[in-house]
């Protein structure tokens, strides 16, 4: 699946080959190592190189002869930072995806969203004040948070952030993954700036992603429906979908005046929303795999574009490793 998706790529891939210098590590090759770290959960590119050294079977995987010499760290690394300027994880996840499809295992109507807290690579300690904080403040109504007067000494993109009341602030991102509810297969992954509203926006923008944009959407394009958990019942959001031809099959709060529900009756007796609520919890299967198994549990690249680059390529790992159990049974 990786030789196949590779070679889809391979026009893209010409525009990152060195033109000058010394000779840089194919792309493909790259790659394919990068994939063994989120695999195998290997921490760090230090330790994957000392692997890469004497394991045959990553050698092999990675297109490595049993007496080529194994890249220095420093240059894996600076190869690494090139390839994360361009969109080659994207690309990957993509080509994964349409070798899913070929075998019939894509839902076209029944999708999940949710997201995740993504610990960034910096500490509460390395916040400190702006030397220029703005004038005006990002909150409601122009109230300044934390965000606008402090940032962290080791990763300015990122921000304190807790997902639940009772936990702790952390430095963050927020990773995003709509799934399809057949298989449980990653369709779109998204990192962001942790907010609290930074999980529908980027619910909005991966279905937008997909061709359901309002402006792509007309009156023969057939609805589809989107489970969701609590956090996405807010009424602009549920209005985004509604533009978009998608049923909203979010889960609702218990009647209270403080949190409205904003489903109509309608969407809430459909009889695909129990099926929709309890096929949205195999998307935690994404989250634990990628947090618990691998290297998501803190990301050790700074910055929303690379976290973002990390982001999609843990998702093609995920599928990867779903495709390879669901293939040989079809």
């Amino acid at each position: 699946m990786v030789d196949r998706g590779l070679s889809e790529m391979w026009t893209h891939f010409e525009a990152l080959y060195a033109r000058r210098g010394r000779p840089s590590i194919a792309p493909e090759r790259l790659l394919r190592a990068l994939l063994l770290q989120a695999l195998y959960s290997i921490r760090s590119e230090r330790q994957l190189i000392e692997q890469l050294k004497y394991n045959f079977l990553y050698r092999w995987f990675v297109g490595l002869n049993s007496s080529d010499e194994v890249w220095d760290v420093t240059v894996f690394t600076k190869n690494r930072e090139r390839l994360m300027a361009g969109e080659v994880s994207q690309r990957l996840l993509e080509a994964v995806i349409r070798q899913a499809g070929e075998h019939d295992l894509l839902s076209e109507d029944y999708f999940t969203v949710d997201g995740t807290l993504i610990q960034a690579w910096a500490s509460r300690k390395s916040f400190v004040p702006k030397e220029k904080p703005p004038e005006k403040g990002s909150g409601s109504g122009g109230k300044k948070l934390l965000r606008d007067t402090h940032e962290s000494k080791s990763d300015p993109e990122a921000r304190l952030f807790k997902k639940s009341a009772a936990g702790e602030a952390r430095p963050s991102y927020l990773g995003h993954v709509l799934m399809e509810n057949r298989s449980g297969l990653v369709l779109a992954a998204l990192a962001t700036q942790s907010s609290t509203s930074a999980e529908r926006e980027a619910a909005l923008a991966m279905l937008d992603q997909m061709g359901r944009s309002p402006g792509r959407v007309n009156e023969q394009t057939r609805a589809i429906t989107l489970g969701a958990d609590k956090l996405y019942q807010e009424k602009e959001f549920i209005a985004g979908l509604r533009q978009r031809k998608v049923v909203p099959h979010v889960a609702e709060y218990e009647p209270n005046p403080h949190w409205p529900n904003w489903l109509t009756e309608s969407e809430r007796q459909d009889p695909g929303y129990a099926i929709s609520q309890r096929k949205r919890k195999l998307i935690e299967k994404v989250f634990g795999w990628a947090k618990l198994d691998s290297i998501l549990r803190q990301v050790k690249v700074r910055g929303v574009k690379k976290v973002n680059w990390l982001f999609q390529l843990l998702a093609t790992a995920i599928n990867l490793v779903r495709l390879a159990k669901l293939i040989p049974a079809v």
